[in-house]
């Protein structure tokens, strides 16, 4: 998808923002595109390097409940079938009783790109909107526009620490038993998950995702017992009602401070 949208519920997130305040995009946040390299199934890793003033954050793909979702859109683009952002490691800020999730002053966002045509030029062009934080929260739209060659490229060392910067799979992290719940709440549905996995540092944070951005998910609870996990989450469809919820779509992040963990998928007992 050219346009990509990271699951949330605008509606819901807009009762728990802070204020906002009108200012000029370009003296909030800054963006450069970092061409990178070619790899060798003719994909190609670009940087989009945001710029904040110090003191300012912006969002991870998924925002906590005091966050703004993210929104590339590089449907400009000439060359360009499809793209893929990494998200790099985020933080945990906790603000005015509320949790959010991500970047404090500046970012390298990893984006893969698929072309076209394996081998020709990519004209890259696109908008990016983010929300940027401080005591009030700014809505950003950044444009951008890069040509970029074919060919290896640049191994820039910048863009490959942010690349390598990802949360570790769950067999990376020492995973090992994984069950999920899942029972009927008046609003919706309830998600109690356990699994089996060494201390990841300090106080642990779970983000908890579907692949089905209409449906909104609560801030999750998160408990430890030795070296089981246990993650406790509500979830309400945008419209309303009973929907179906896709196990093998469940994505859970564990952010520590010593590590994050990507865990996919959420099997029953």
């Amino acid at each position: 998808m050219i346009r990509h949208l990271l699951p949330s519920l605008i509606a819901a997130l807009a009762l728990s923002l802070p204020s906002f305040a009108a200012a000029s995009p370009s003296e909030m946040a800054q963006i450069e595109v970092l061409p990178g390299w070619e790899q060798a199934d003719g994909n190609r890793v670009v940087g989009l390097h945001i710029k904040l003033q110090p003191g300012w954050k912006t969002y991870w793909r998924a925002p906590g409940d005091a966050g703004i979702p993210p929104l590339i859109d590089l449907s400009g683009s000439s060359n360009l079938h499809a793209m893929a952002p990494a998200w790099p490691t985020p933080h945990v800020f906790s603000q005015n009783g509320m949790r959010s999730v991500g970047y404090l002053d500046e970012v390298i966002l990893p984006v893969i790109l698929t072309p076209r045509d394996a081998g020709a030029p990519i004209a890259l062009s696109g908008q990016m909107q983010i929300g940027i934080c401080k005591d009030v929260c700014v809505p950003a739209e950044l444009s951008f526009d890069a040509a970029l060659p074919a060919g290896p490229g640049f191994a820039d060392p910048l863009l490959s620490a942010a690349l390598a910067d990802q949360p570790v799979d769950g067999r990376q992290a020492g995973l090992g038993r994984i069950e999920c719940t899942v029972s009927v709440t008046p609003d919706g549905l309830a998600l109690n998950a356990e699994f089996l996995l060494p201390s990841t540092g300090g106080d642990e944070y779970a983000v908890v995702e579907t692949r089905d951005p209409e449906v909104w998910i609560a801030e999750a609870e998160t408990r430890r017992d030795g070296n089981i996990l246990r993650v406790r989450t509500e979830m309400i469809h945008v419209e309303g009602g009973a929907f179906a919820l896709d196990r093998s779509g469940i994505r859970i992040t564990v952010l520590g401070s010593r590590k994050a963990v990507d865990i996919q998928g959420c099997p029953a007992p």
